[in-house]
């Protein structure tokens, strides 16, 4: 039998509590129906970085995509970084079949392995180390020339750290470079203006990636530290996630062109802004730029991002198979479930959700809802898309159609990221804006309403650099997340632990619908 009382799960991207009280766009915002849920209702802090999400370590800061793993399944699973980690320690992705024949390729033909990815050490997107792993491996089983194609952070790591990272790069091609191997830098850009665009919201992204690494068009320079400092002169105040595309050349010709013959890997990890090149190099289809002649190459990512899509065809890593999900669990005991965000969000409540599943396990039990997202600095609009997606939930929820509901908020997150103090604190209120309004709904029509994060952000947007200065902060925090039970006609009561994590939620849910849970899950936040 089913329970009475529908539920709605609200994810508020991005908004943590503040340990350092740094850049605090949560406590600085006027936020009276998220203060008065905290203090009113049962209410505790769950851990949303490193362990509790399957990283690493907890020096790791969690993301939307491994966050919304845990929250829909109930279970810790090792992810990303750790993921790969794991396969390089036991050797199994060199042993792959897709390595071996990256390498085979380039060895038969005398041709070129390329690298792209994101240079970073950020732990979110991919970590420079698996880059200069597969460097000396490269080598070590007789590749004679390779060339890296940079996309610069300052978004889970500081700001402007890129030249750091540029420089360990180069010192690492240093110590490789030899009689028998050439390795060099080809070309760049940072991630939010080149190659790295997500949920097709920016195709020209894609497009000027492709012109970029590919076909070795743009601007050129020497190197890429040179383009780096030309860059931050004549633009004033740009952070790397911002730089323009570059080329690096030599007498007037990329260094490092894309042709015929030549392998590639997407040394990313993490799926959403990799999937677009991904279709750009895998599907002989394509319409959304024009590639030119697509060169013939050996294309491969560090992961499969979408199982479903089978994208791309080739990967070295084996992603985890994520069973036994909430919704799996909601469907086979006959609940109507209903997923609503905007683009920017919206694979988070649905794709990830789902164990990195594109398919419904059900198209009779659950409805999806993409509001399209504005294609604008989110600094621009931080209010974004919450009214609207309120208006969605409001509807829904007064259809009485669904028993479980679950929505995603990106404003604290996708504005946080953009690094602007004052655009994020409105982006929070209007996320409370929304709260007070769905908390009206639910009285109205009898649903209780959960409240919760998959990750902080907007919580710590200031920090302090190496030389103890303040700087700006777009990165995820470490800090933990709200997780809050508000009904107005049942008293829950959430047992103290100090231990809870995301994936504790899918098991307190199904614990109020009064199903079973999962033997492989977590415990419930709440007993009887």
């Amino acid at each position: 039998m089913k329970a009475k009382k529908p539920i709605l799960l609200v994810v508020m991207d991005g908004i943590g509590f503040s340990k350092t009280g740094l850049g605090d766009a949560v406590t600085l915002a006027n936020t009276p129906t998220l203060d008065w849920l905290l203090k009113n209702c049962p209410n505790t802090r769950l851990k949303a970085h490193g362990g509790a999400v399957g990283l690493p370590s907890d020096d790791d800061m969690g993301n939307s995509e491994v966050g919304h793993n845990a929250i829909g399944c109930g279970q810790i699973y090792s992810q990303g970084a750790k993921l790969v980690n794991e396969s390089i320690e036991s050797g199994k992705m060199y042993g792959s079949d897709t390595w071996q024949e990256v390498v085979s390729n380039v060895k038969k033909n005398g041709s070129v392995l390329h690298f792209i990815g994101l240079l970073s050490d950020g732990n979110v997107h991919s970590n420079i180390s698996h880059l200069f792993n597969m460097l000396e491996q490269a080598k070590k089983e007789g590749v004679a020339k390779a060339r890296v194609h940079i996309l610069l952070d300052g978004r889970d790591v500081p700001a402007t750290s890129g030249l750091v990272y540029v420089e360990q790069l180069e010192n690492k091609l240093a110590e490789l470079n030899d009689g028998s191997f050439d390795g060099r830098i080809a070309s760049g850009g940072g991630r939010m203006k080149v190659t790295m665009d997500r949920y097709q919201a920016n195709w020209g992204m894609v497009e000027l990636g492709w012109k970029t690494h590919v076909k070795g068009e743009g601007r050129q320079f020497n190197s890429a530290k040179e383009a780096i400092e030309t860059y931050r002169v004549e633009n004033e105040g740009i952070i790397d996630q911002d730089l323009p595309a570059f080329v690096i050349a030599e007498n007037g010709e990329a260094v490092g062109k894309i042709n015929d013959k030549d392998s590639v890997v997407l040394y990313n990890f993490r799926g959403d802004r990799a999937i677009e090149l991904s279709m750009a190099f895998d599907n002989d289809i394509f319409t959304f730029f024009d590639r030119g002649a697509k060169p013939d190459v050996v294309y491969a990512g560090m992961l499969q991002y979408d199982g479903d899509l089978k994208l791309p065809k080739r990967y070295l890593v084996s992603p985890p198979e994520i069973k036994n999900t909430l919704s799996e669990l909601l469907v086979n005991n006959g609940y109507k479930q209903y997923a609503v965000s905007e683009t920017q969000k919206y694979g988070h409540v649905t794709y990830f959700w789902n164990g990195n599943r594109s398919a419904k396990f059900s198209e009779e039990l659950e409805t999806f809802k993409e509001i399209p997202s504005d294609n604008v600095s989110f600094d621009q609009r931080p209010w974004m898309k919450s009214a609207e997606i309120t208006d969605d939930l409001i509807e829904v929820i007064r259809s009485g159609e669904y028993d479980f509901i679950r929505c995603n908020f990106p404003n604290g997150d996708m504005v946080g990221h953009t690094g602007s103090l004052d655009s994020t604190i409105i982006g929070v209120e209007s996320v409370d804006i929304g709260l007070d309004r769905l908390k009206k709904v639910c009285d109205e029509c009898g649903v209780t309403m959960l409240v919760t994060a998959d990750h902080g952000n907007a919580d710590e947007m200031v920090e302090k650099n190496k030389k103890g200065e303040l700087a700006v902060r777009t990165a995820h925090s470490l800090n933990p997340v709200p997780f809050i039970i508000y009904d107005k006609d049942i008293e829950y009561r959430i047992e103290p632990s100090d231990s809870y994590g995301l994936a504790n939620i899918a098991p307190t849910v199904a614990k109020m619908f009064g199903l079973e849970i999962p033997a492989c899950w977590e415990e419930p936040m709440i007993q009887g």
